[in-house]
């Protein structure tokens, strides 16, 4: 019998791209204010990728005289709110009422 080799598949090219990712996130948040995970999908890199964006993209944006605006993470179950949370990360638990079940942060640019 004649064996079947498969030829191996050819990457995909990567989607084109006419600005930085940094460029790509600075006009969605002027736009609409968007979690980290959202911001992942249309962008299409990791969540942690954006994560480490976000926090160049909050200094480029004060250094312009713009506003990088963080709705804080906040608790479904107690409602707490995150307010003093200086990291821009979804926390893990509630210092509360110990639950997982939390709303990630969100953010908008304004000018």
């Amino acid at each position: 019998m004649r064996e079947m080799r498969k030829r191996p598949r050819e990457p995909e090219a990567p989607a084109e791209r006419y600005e930085t990712i940094r460029h790509f996130i600075t006009a969605l948040l002027e736009e609409q204010t968007l979690t980290a995970r959202d911001i992942s999908v249309y962008a299409r890199i990791t969540e942690k990728d954006v994560n480490d964006h976000l926090a160049h993209i909050k200094k480029t944006v004060r250094k312009n005289n713009g506003h990088f605006i963080v709705e804080p993470a906040r608790c479904e179950h107690c409602n707490f709110v995150f307010r003093k949370r200086g990291r821009l990360t979804k926390p893990g638990k509630c210092p509360s009422c110990h639950s997982t079940l939390i709303r990630a942060p969100m953010f908008h640019i304004s000018s």
